[in-house]
């Protein structure tokens, strides 16, 4: 099984407002940047969605080190918020709907294909990677 690390950013202006989602890949020497713009999302769907167009790529099962600094995608598999949301059918502990329950189905239908690593960096710090991210989701809402 290859190896491949993936760093992902979302951000969004306002929130909701427009957003941009930003990544990239590192399989060996070789890296692949990838970004994207909607309309009228919030930060968290942004931080999903890179996520989901991160794992999207990976053209076979592989073994991934996901990084991002979002607390929201990390946790929610690390803590097992997402496995717990399931079982109580997609309500959160204070009974209400979770949100982008659509985002969280497409998540957990790519990481079955993949061993997932889900690893939290702090952000606008000094990771590379994560900096790189979060340009290229910022650039893509300027560009609209």
């Amino acid at each position: 099984m290859k190896k491949v690390t993936i760093y992902t950013d979302g951000a969004c202006s306002n929130n909701p407002g427009k957003g941009g989602w930003g990544v990239v890949l590192i399989y060996n020497e070789k890296k692949k940047e990838l970004s994207g713009f909607e309309d009228n999302t919030t930060n968290n769907r942004m931080e999903l969605t890179a996520a989901i167009k991160g794992l999207k790529a990976l053209k076979e099962p592989c073994k991934v080190d996901l990084y991002s600094d979002s607390a929201y995608l990390i946790n929610a598999f690390n803590e097992g918020w997402v496995f717990s949301w399931q079982e109580k059918n997609w309500k959160n502990a204070k009974k209400k709907d979770v949100l982008n329950k659509d985002l969280w189905l497409e998540i957990i239908d790519l990481i079955s294909k993949h061993q997932v690593n889900w690893i939290k960096v702090k952000g606008h710090a000094d990771n590379e990677f994560n900096n790189r991210c979060d340009e290229l989701a910022r650039k893509e809402i300027e560009a609209h």
